[in-house]
């Protein structure tokens, strides 16, 4: 696993944790909920993509 990926899990699970916590202590379209929504979404298409890119190499 490269140091990206590794970077990337970390960041999408410190983000998902805090992204539940706010929605909990918050309304779901709060500003705060969205954004951290939004760079999680970032997140999780970075990783889909390097995911991607590995298995078309593999092919």
């Amino acid at each position: 696993m490269s140091a990206e990926e590794q970077f990337l899990l970390s960041e999408i699970e410190t983000s998902r944790k805090k992204m539940l916590s706010l929605a909990k202590e918050k309304p779901l379209f709060s500003s705060e909920v969205v954004e951290i929504s939004q760079y999680l979404d970032d997140l999780l298409n970075r990783y889909d993509g390097i995911k991607s890119e590995m298995i078309k190499e593999v092919s």
